[in-house]
């Protein structure tokens, strides 16, 4: 039989009651990987006399092309998403107004969480961060509202920060848990080529690596990294062919 393409992936988390299961979100790539080490004696010849099969460690990596927050929380965090997001308006247009008081409200002051700097919108230079009373190139700011020097009048500025929305989204909160914390999940792995399918269910796994990588001209793709292990009645995987060969 012949396989083709990337297949799909799915992961249930084993250490939680009633788990979702979770698509790892269109994969690119699905690499399984077993790896053995082996124990070999010599004598006085060059080839090994006997050799013997030590531990086995298997890994697999998975590149994906949907960004899922639900697969960073269950797979990697182990943590449950909450609704809202910290969202970041950058680069917000505004012009210092001409007359006192020369401060710029931003769209989402309401719900200000963090200022992330002002640029000058002709120039694109920095303005500096002060407590209060700025001078020329100067900015301070309190609850969203950014207050300038008079020198600064009808300049247009470009205001980044960021702010709380309730309104959609999720968000996932990452704390310092203790060492050995970990989510375990089962993944299934399916593709099938020409009717002929193929599948890997691995029994218990843990993701030791989640990257995150951006690149000009080009789709972010997340990749998981995950190793597996046995399970409480010492299954480790079953695959499963659709044809007998």
């Amino acid at each position: 039989m012949y396989s083709f393409g990337s297949g799909i992936l799915i992961g249930t988390r084993t250490d939680i009651a009633e788990a979702t299961p979770v698509n790892f979100g269109l994969v690119q790539e699905v690499t399984i990987e077993e790896s053995a080490s082996v124990k070999e004696i010599y004598g006085q010849y060059q080839y090994p006399l006997v050799s013997a099969r030590g531990t086995i460690k298997t890994t697999g990596k998975a590149k994906v092309a949907r960004i899922s927050g639900l697969a960073f929380a269950n797979l990697f965090y182990g943590v449950t998403p909450a609704a809202g997001q910290l969202a970041t308006s950058f680069a917000e247009a505004g012009t210092v107004p001409s007359n006192s008081p020369y401060t710029v409200s931003v769209a989402n002051a309401a719900t200000f969480a963090d200022d992330d700097g002002v640029v000058y919108a002709s120039t694109g230079l920095p303005l500096t961060k002060v407590a209060s009373s700025p001078a020329s190139g100067q900015y301070s700011v309190s609850a969203g509202v950014y207050t300038f020097a008079s020198s600064d009048a009808e300049k247009a500025v470009l205001t980044s920060y960021t702010y709380t929305l309730t309104g959609s989204g999720q968000k996932l909160t990452i704390t310092n848990p203790l060492l050995g914390t970990s989510p375990t999940f089962q993944a299934l792995f399916y593709t099938t080529f020409q009717g002929q399918a193929i599948s890997l269910k691995l029994n218990n796994c843990i993701s030791s690596k989640l990257s995150f990588q951006t690149k000009l001209e080009d789709f972010t793709m997340p990749e998981f990294d995950f190793s597996c292990f046995a399970d409480s009645s010492g299954n480790i995987m079953t695959w499963s062919f659709a044809e007998v060969s």
